[in-house]
């Protein structure tokens, strides 16, 4: 009786491996039969039918407004505007007006351009930008590291000092060219050359811009006649230094200057500790610059050697059409100053858009925001306006101050504008150390050490990068900053690229799991087989000969581990490999070749839909056997565990 339960035992065991063997088969048929791959030829007339299809279910009227709803969301929205949202766009746009003002004046200056661009460039972009974006509590105006870019760069062409007009015409020119570029990135969808400036870049960036920016502002803060057009730490100090011992200085700059600074900071702690007094650090700028304006007429103090702004154009913004220089010699440097303005300012902008986007709950469309932003500085550099972006600091009031639409921008705007038209003269006594002062209280917004310490501990590679950029911007100039940065983060990508790595696979007891035996301790190995996975999403020319030594390194090392039994079976884990191109599929056959001189077999498991289509078409299937290609690891294991019962019996 033993011995007939014995043999009907043995007859199910041997019925139950016919059935996985079939059923392991069927999986392998599966993966080996599946249709080609689409070809990028096909993938394009496939989304070619799929517009046009979508054009000819509407009419042409249904698709004309479709088309105008989704390049001016205003039409969308605006319809279910009401007065109760009203009234808090025209609160929020009257506290941003209070501290675009000021600000906007100090951010011409910055850029070496007289104070009526900085207010002509929060007039037109933000009016455009309210039609064309989508964002509902962004900002738009000049920045301070915009402006620091353009006036590094431009006067490399031209010195404003000596050709005040020509360099004017320069800056409507670049932001002609960052207008163009950054239209073009949104209506191509080329929104990811902005995520060449990483997180980390971003940070040590803007960290390095703050302090050449309040380095800066020590012309204006002491009263200095003649400064360098170089934003370097080192050579910004020697101009302090120099003028400091060979010219004459009035404190006076520095007392009044320093005061309001003290003042401006006093109420942005006050704000941030009592929420209700959110317009406090709003209006402050704008108070400080009342406030000196009257100390200095009343107590004629720009005789005494405070320097004052004076001559204050207003009115409505001039066209600049006939000021764009598209004939200069120098219109590629040009080109090459609005790319770069374009990319940073998208940067600010999208970073500055979604934070507060998320906070609010809704998604906002990045190439949408691109086309919005490229839009407003087309047409600002037609109108007497340089590079305009979302600024985050105006942003954070617009967002306290209550705003629930693009309303409030239109609000600023309009007041900047009486400004313009009522207030210009009133401001030719206000002081420049004031305007020096408004600029450096918002630069520690800019600089995060604090995030910087978390970048330290979560990635020290990206701690470089953002050091390096911090440095690079701080002793060098803005654009080897930038280029550091960018340089970095490429060669990360690349490294990680051209040496990727593998990893030895074990099982994880009871369960059908294989996954890196360094990464789970308790994963136990298959005598006689070694799994090696690649981690990589290609085998390319760039990594093929890198990843073909690191496998036989593996299989070296593995083999010494396995001494007790020889390994008889290669399983290389594909899963993670995305493509593979003829570089890869040599790198594979000699693999094959090398492991068959040693009488080891090799098996391939899980390769991807393009990868097995390039198998196929490259005839390596037929070399190492069909019989070798698995769906699963675990398919593949087993049927190397199969083959070995057979080969023992």
């Amino acid at each position: 009786m033993g011995s007939l339960a014995n043999e009907s035992f043995s007859i199910e065991l041997q019925q139950l491996d016919a059935a996985c063997d079939t059923a392991r088969n069927q999986r392998t048929h599966w993966l080996l039969t599946s249709p080609d791959p689409p070809t990028l030829c096909h993938q394009l007339i496939h989304s070619i039918k799929k517009n046009v299809g979508r054009t000819t279910k509407q009419s042409r009227k249904e698709a004309f407004f479709s088309f105008l709803k989704g390049l001016f969301p205003i039409l969308s929205w605006g319809r279910n505007y009401k007065a109760a949202k009203f009234k808090h766009d025209i609160m929020a746009g009257l506290t941003l007006a209070s501290l675009c003002i000021p600000q906007s004046i100090g951010y011409a200056n910055l850029a070496k351009l007289d104070p009526q661009y900085g207010l002509y460039t929060s007039v037109v972009p933000p009016l455009i930008y309210a039609l064309m974006g989508s964002s509902r509590e962004i900002a738009i105006g000049p920045v301070a590291v915009v402006s620091l870019l353009l006036s590094a760069m431009v006067p490399k062409i031209v010195d404003p000092a000596v050709d005040h007009i020509a360099y004017r015409n320069l800056v409507f020119t670049a932001t002609f060219f960052t207008g163009a570029f950054q239209a073009v990135f949104g209506l191509f969808r080329l929104g990811f050359l902005v995520d060449f400036l990483s997180h980390a870049a971003i940070v040590g960036f803007m960290g390095g811009a703050a302090i050449v920016i309040g380095l800066q502002q020590l012309k204006g803060l002491l009263g200095i006649n003649h400064f360098t057009t170089k934003t370097d730490v080192v050579s910004v100090l020697e101009a302090v230094f120099k003028s400091l011992h060979n010219e004459p200085w009035f404190p006076l700059n520095f007392v009044l200057g320093c005061s309001f600074l003290i003042f401006i900071l006093v109420t942005r702690f006050i704000g941030k500790r009592n929420k209700k007094m959110f317009w406090l650090p709003a209006i402050a700028p704008l108070l400080s610059v009342v406030l000196s304006t009257l100390i200095v007429y009343l107590t004629k103090a720009d005789q005494h050697g405070v320097k004052i702004v004076k001559h204050f154009k207003g009115g409505i913004n001039p066209s600049s059409l006939h000021e764009l220089q598209f004939n200069s010699p120098h219109i590629g440097e040009l080109a090459k100053i609005g790319m770069i303005c374009a990319i940073v300012a998208l940067t600010e902008a999208i970073a500055v858009g979604r934070s507060f986007a998320s906070i609010k709950g809704y998604h906002l469309d990045g190439n949408k925001e691109m086309v919005a932003m490229g839009c407003m500085n087309l047409v600002g550099s037609l109108t007497s306006c340089y590079t305009a972006t979302g600024s985050f600091s105006r942003t954070a009031v617009n967002f306290s101050a209550g705003c629930e639409t693009v309303v409030s921008n239109i609000v600023m705007a309009i007041t900047v504008l009486i400004s313009l038209e009522l207030l210009t003269k009133l401001l030719y006594y206000t002081p420049l150390a004031i305007l020096a002062s408004i600029i450096i209280s918002a630069l520690p917004g800019l600089i995060d050490i604090s995030e910087a310490c978390h970048i330290w501990k979560v990635d020290k590679t990206d701690f470089i990068i953002c050091i390096a950029a911090f440095l690079g911007v701080l002793f060098g100039s803005v654009e080897i900053g930038l280029l550091i940065a960018v340089g970095i983060s490429f060669g990360k990508i690349i490294l990680g690229t051209i040496r990727p790595s593998v990893e030895l696979q074990g099982r994880l007891p009871g369960t059908d799991t294989f996954c890196d035996i360094t990464q789970f301790p308790v994963a136990i190995e298959t005598p006689g087989i070694l799994i090696i996975r690649v981690n990589n999403g290609s085998l390319c020319f760039a990594n093929a000969n890198f990843i073909r030594g690191r496998i036989l390194t593996a299989m070296t090392n593995g083999s010494e581990q396995h001494s007790k039994e020889k390994i008889r079976v290669l399983v290389l884990d594909m899963s993670n490999v995305m493509s593979v191109d003829t570089s890869g599929i040599v790198a594979l056959e000699e693999l094959h070749r090398e492991f068959v001189s040693q009488g080891i077999q090799l098996a391939i498991a899980n390769p991807r839909w393009k990868v097995i289509n390039k198998l196929k078409a490259a005839k390596f299937l037929d070399k190492l056997g069909k019989g070798w290609i698995f769906l699963t690891v675990g398919d593949a294991v087993d049927a190397c565990l199969n083959t070995k019962m057979a080969d023992l019996n």
